[in-house]
């Protein structure tokens, strides 16, 4: 017997927080190439521990008020709503329908791949924000396990359809990281400066090992159009400078998981004639 997403959603939603706190983790930790399992967690202003109930995602940092216990330093807005996006994810995924799987994926792994996608993503965002820097050891094994869920869903199905899941996430991942870098390429020749970095290329190809040719197309559709539009309204209101350079990496992933979820043929529809 199925469960229906509605049924599902909550335990999704708890999960899904839980796993949004390790990401609040990883993603401070990891630009300082410190452990992330020790020391436990603690305040960043005073170091004290984090006591177990303080914790809790999102009503932790409601009852603490946004303080920490010992020190009364504040907690910044980001960790909740970093835990509320990953549940907001997690259930999402429950209702996904990614294309290029095959003709009848099992739903009992389509759910759990979307899950580790989206956790895969979020820290490779929210360190980009911060860094304008996507870790290259995050891409490339995001890269395989894209591969290697994308293949365990396709040979689930048959062989031959595992080998036709497996060549064209392959040639997607290929065409992902070489066509980022030749556009980069292209444009230092032309204007004397690279338009994209090369861990955007390094995103672009471990999108394109989860979304296979055209979900890797539909992605960048949506993260051109979407980067485009922010970077025009920021240059306008004089928040972005003429050439200052802001992060890509989380138009990608977020168009990423737009894709996941949907499908890549209805934003391929508003670009491609019909028929």
């Amino acid at each position: 017997m199925s469960l229906s997403p509605a049924v599902l959603s909550p335990a999704a939603a708890l999960l899904g927080a839980c796993i949004g706190s390790f990401v609040n983790v990883v993603a401070w930790r990891l630009p300082r190439e410190e452990s992330l399992i020790q020391p436990g967690s603690h305040c960043t202003h005073c170091g004290s521990p984090v006591r177990w109930f303080d914790n809790v995602p999102v009503l932790a940092w409601l009852w603490l008020r946004g303080r920490c216990r010992d020190c009364s330093s504040p907690i910044a807005r980001r960790y909740p709503l970093v835990e509320l996006g990953s549940a907001a994810l997690w259930v999402a995924m429950l209702m996904a329908r990614p294309a290029g799987l095959g003709p009848d994926p099992a739903t009992l792994l389509v759910i759990p791949a979307g899950w580790l996608l989206a956790s895969w993503l979020l820290p490779l965002v929210l360190i980009d924000l911060d860094r304008l820097w996507l870790p290259e050891p995050l891409c490339r094994w995001g890269l395989l396990l894209g591969l290697l869920v994308c293949a365990l869903i396709g040979f689930e199905q048959g062989p031959a359809i595992g080998r036709e899941v497996l060549f064209h996430h392959l040639l997607a991942a290929a065409v992902g990281l070489l066509g980022f870098e030749a556009t980069s390429a292209l444009a230092e020749r032309l204007v004397g400066r690279p338009a994209l970095g090369l861990g955007d290329a390094k995103l672009a190809a471990l999108l394109g090992a989860w979304l296979g040719l055209a979900g890797l197309g539909a992605m960048v559709l949506l993260a051109v159009f979407s980067g485009a539009v922010v970077g025009v309204v920021g240059r306008l209101s004089g928040r972005l400078g003429r050439h200052q350079p802001f992060a890509f990496g989380p138009f990608l992933a977020l168009a990423g998981l737009v894709v996941w979820c949907t499908g890549p043929e209805p934003w391929l529809a508003l670009v491609l004639p019909p028929g």
